[in-house]
């Protein structure tokens, strides 16, 4: 995951037919996130809001 996208928490998943997923959007807030994912449930497909921050690295040194 970028620095970018660590700004960016939460993020809205699609549920694919063959079992995986997939990262469509990410949002600074989760009710931005939500919001966005009722508007993509319209259309009758999958979707979930989690909340994917990174996890921290070891700094070798």
């Amino acid at each position: 995951m970028t620095y970018r996208d660590s700004l960016k928490p939460w993020a809205i998943f699609e549920y694919l037919p063959d079992g995986e997923s997939e990262c469509v959007y990410r949002f600074r807030t989760r009710t931005e996130a939500d919001a966005f994912t009722t508007l993509l449930r319209q259309g009758g497909r999958n979707f979930e809001v989690v909340f994917d921050q990174p996890k921290p690295q070891k700094i070798k040194g």
